[in-house]
C-alpha cells in the first residue's frame, strides 16, 4: 500500500510538471499578436560607404574620428598633392609652348603663301618669255626658207625657245612646291592647336585629381572606422574610412513560407528595439526575397516546404531618419512586426508610443 501511494504521488508530480512546462512554453512562444500579423527578430542595418583614394598616393591627414557624424560634402581626409601640382606646372608650360607654336606656324603659312604669289608671278614672266621665243623662232624658220637669215640664227632661236619652255616648267614646279609648303605649314598650325587642346585637357585632368585628393562625404552619415592612417601610401582605390548612410536604415528579418507569401511590398511594419522597448518605430516592407534561405534537396512534402525561410527587409522612412539624424544607430537588435492584413488594427502595445 505504501508503494502504491508513493507511485500515485510520483505520477501526480509528473503530470503537474508537464502542465507547468506546457504553460511556460506557451507563454514563451506566444507573441501576443492577433491574427493578421507576423514577427521576426533582426538587427538595424544601414548602407555602408567606403571612402577611398581615387589615385595612388600618400595620405596626408584624416580630419574625422570613428563615431563622428558627418554631413554631405564635408571634407574627411586629404591626399598629398605635391606631385599633381608639379605635373600641373609642367602642363601649363606645355600649353604656353603650344600657343607659341601656333603663332610660329601661322607666320610660316603667311610666308609660304607669299612665296606662292612670287612663284605665280615668275610663271607669268616665264610664259611671256616663252611666247616671245616661240614668235621669234617662227619668224626665223620663215626667213631661213628664203635665205634671209642664217642657219645659226635659226639654231639660236630654237635654243632660246627650249630654254624659255624649261624655265616655265621650273616655275610651275616651284608653284607646286609652294602649295605643298603651304599645306605643311597649315598642318603645323593644326598640330599646334591640337597640342593646346591636349595641354588644356591635361590641366583639367590634374585639376580634377587635385580636387579629388580632398576626400569628402557623399552623404550625411556616421564614421564607423578608419582603415588607413596619415602618412600611409595607398594604391588606387585604397580605403581610408568606412561610414554608414544614416538616412538609409533598415532591419532585415526572416519569415516562414506561409507568412512571407502574404507580405506585400509596402506593408506596414513596427520595429521595437531591445535598447528602447518603450518606443515603436514605423517602417515599411521594401524587399521580400524570392529565394528561400533554406531549401531542401527535394521539396516533396508539405512539412519540408514549411521549413523554408524568406528574407524580408523593412525600411524606416527617410524623413523620420532625417528628423532624428544624430540619434540614429545601427547594429541594435530588436523585433519586427508585420501587418499582413491591412484591415486589422495594430494591437495596443504596437499602436502607442509610435515615433513621429
Amino acid at each position: 500500500m505504501k508503494f502504491e501511494h508513493r507511485d500515485r504521488l510520483i505520477a501526480l508530480a509528473v503530470v503537474a510538471a508537464v502542465a507547468i512546462g506546457y504553460v511556460v512554453w506557451q507563454k514563451a512562444t506566444d507573441t501576443g499578436l492577433p491574427e493578421g500579423f507576423a514577427s521576426g527578430n533582426g538587427r538595424l542595418e544601414a548602407v555602408e560607404i567606403d571612402i577611398a583614394a581615387k589615385t595612388a598616393g600618400r595620405l596626408k591627414d584624416v580630419l574625422v574620428r570613428e563615431g563622428d557624424f558627418v554631413r554631405a560634402g564635408q571634407p574627411l581626409a586629404h591626399m598629398d598633392i605635391a606631385q599633381f601640382v608639379a605635373r600641373r606646372r609642367e602642363a601649363e608650360a606645355q600649353l604656353r609652348r603650344a600657343k607659341i607654336a601656333i603663332d610660329t606656324a601661322g607666320s610660316l603659312v603667311a610666308q609660304r603663301q607669299a612665296e606662292r604669289s612670287s612663284a605665280e608671278a615668275v610663271i607669268e614672266q616665264r610664259q611671256a618669255e616663252l611666247d616671245a621665243a616661240e614668235s621669234k623662232l617662227a619668224r626665223s624658220e620663215h626667213l631661213v626658207r628664203n635665205n634671209n637669215v642664217s642657219q645659226q640664227v635659226l639654231d639660236d632661236d630654237r635654243a632660246s625657245q627650249r630654254r624659255a619652255k624649261a624655265a616655265l616648267a621650273a616655275s610651275r614646279a616651284a608653284l607646286a612646291a609652294s602649295d605643298a609648303a603651304i599645306g605643311a605649314a597649315k598642318a603645323q598650325v593644326i598640330d599646334a592647336e591640337a597640342a593646346v587642346e591636349a595641354a588644356k585637357a591635361a590641366i583639367e585632368s590634374l585639376d580634377a585629381d587635385i580636387e579629388d585628393s580632398t576626400l569628402t562625404s557623399p552623404r550625411d552619415g556616421r564614421v564607423q572606422f578608419r582603415v588607413a592612417q596619415a602618412g600611409e601610401v595607398l594604391s588606387s582605390g585604397g580605403r581610408v574610412l568606412n561610414m554608414i548612410d544614416v538616412s538609409d536604415v533598415y532591419m532585415t528579418f526572416f519569415l516562414p513560407t506561409q507568412e512571407a507569401g502574404r507580405v506585400p511590398l509596402g506593408a506596414d511594419v513596427r520595429l521595437v528595439l531591445d535598447a528602447a522597448p518603450h518606443l515603436v518605430i514605423p517602417a515599411s516592407v521594401s524587399f521580400v526575397s524570392d529565394v528561400a534561405q533554406f531549401t531542401p534537396k527535394a521539396v516533396e512534402t508539405e512539412d519540408e516546404r514549411l521549413k523554408l525561410m524568406f528574407r524580408v527587409r523593412a525600411h524606416i522612412p527617410q524623413d523620420l531618419l532625417l528628423k532624428y539624424l544624430t540619434q540614429v544607430k545601427t547594429g541594435l537588435p530588436g523585433m519586427a512586426y508585420v501587418r499582413l492584413d491591412q484591415n486589422v488594427a495594430w494591437p495596443p502595445h504596437l499602436a502607442s508610443n509610435v515615433v513621429q
